[in-house]
């Protein structure tokens, strides 16, 4: 680890040599208050790194806050960039994914007097009081689209498409599964996972190959939670005329005609909530609070029966009511 001694200094050569800050406005932009450092894979991703820039892009326009964006050039680069936020005096320092849990926790304690929020931040860790640790119930909207799978899916055999094989992704694979279960019982689940470091989110051919090898093995649809590696998903469907349901966006754009939904994860209004109004502790979005939620509209309403659409809103209710718990493993 970093030595705790780094002087500003340092900071600034390793930002110039590691890091690619994307300032946006123009002349007379309101000076930045808050710094996002995005995920792996950046912006462009069409999924969780491009719904926290909506959130701060929002910000700006709406609350006129100055938002800086640091894109780490490789993991490494992480820590470098929150600290070097940390040092320019950001009165909101945001670090978008669960990679980031440990070490802006770390720089939570050594700075009290700055506020910190983690997008992802991981389960099972304690935050300190000045920093926002945002969490989603993904196996909820995983499970409404789990069951859209199956029963406008038009196959009993339902691909899943994972990044990185985690705990975080395992609860999108394990809300999909129930949900399936719960509409067809006897329908086959064929999960990939794309590898195990952080690298299987932006790695686009091998999400490819995932979902040709499960359509080629009788999948209709597949459910991609990947990240950057979901485009090559999306990518097959479009070569092979199958399915594709998106993850945390509305995603019908990467293949039109062929996604049957998109579960929405509302990164972006997670993201404006905590610059609007920053508290410490622990804040989660669900199916209640509408920080998550499935894609049904114009575009898509004729790949989902109107039949299939009710029952889905039935058990969405149903969740909302607790009276059916989604598992997350």
């Amino acid at each position: 680890m970093r030595r705790l001694t780094l002087t500003v200094g340092l900071l600034a050569a390793l930002h110039v040599a590691l890091l690619g800050i994307r300032p946006r406005g123009s002349r007379g932009a309101p000076k930045a208050t808050v710094g996002i450092v995005l995920d792996i894979g950046g912006r462009g991703d069409k999924s969780f790194n491009d719904g926290a820039y909506a959130g701060g892009e929002r910000a700006t326009r709406s609350l006129g806050v100055g938002v800086r964006y640091i894109e780490p050039g490789d993991g490494s680069d992480r820590e470098a960039g929150l600290r070097l936020l940390t040092a320019e005096g950001m009165k909101l320092v945001v670090g978008v994914g669960f990679i980031f849990t440990d070490d802006i926790t770390e720089l939570a304690k050594q700075f009290p007097n700055t506020n910190f929020a983690g997008i992802d931040y991981a389960a099972g860790v304690t935050p300190p009081p000045n920093l926002a640790a945002i969490r989603f119930r993904e196996e909820e909207g995983s499970y409404l689209v789990g069951a859209i799978a199956a029963l406008a899916g038009g196959s009993k055999k339902i691909g899943f498409v994972g990044g990185m094989d985690i705990p975080l992704i395992h609860k999108f694979e394990a809300g999909y599964r129930a949900g399936i279960a719960k509409v067809c019982p006897d329908c086959v689940v064929i999960a990939q996972y794309a590898g195990a470091t952080p690298e299987a989110f932006r790695d686009a051919p091998r999400g490819k190959d995932l979902a040709l090898s499960q359509y080629r093995a009788g999948v209709n649809v597949i459910f991609q939670a990947a990240g950057a590696t979901g485009l090559g998903v999306f990518e097959a469907a479009r070569e092979t005329g199958k399915l594709v349901i998106g993850t945390d966006a509305d995603q019908y754009n990467e293949a039109p005609g062929h996604v049957l939904t998109s579960m929405v994860k509302h990164v972006d209004v997670a993201t404006f909530d905590i610059i609007q109004r920053f508290s410490g502790g622990v804040h989660e979005f669900g199916l209640a609070d509408g920080g998550i939620g499935y894609v049904y509209d114009e575009r898509n309403q004729g790949l989902i029966p109107d039949v299939v659409h009710a029952k889905v809103d039935s058990l969405a209710r149903a969740i909302i009511a607790g009276r059916i718990h989604v598992p997350t493993h």
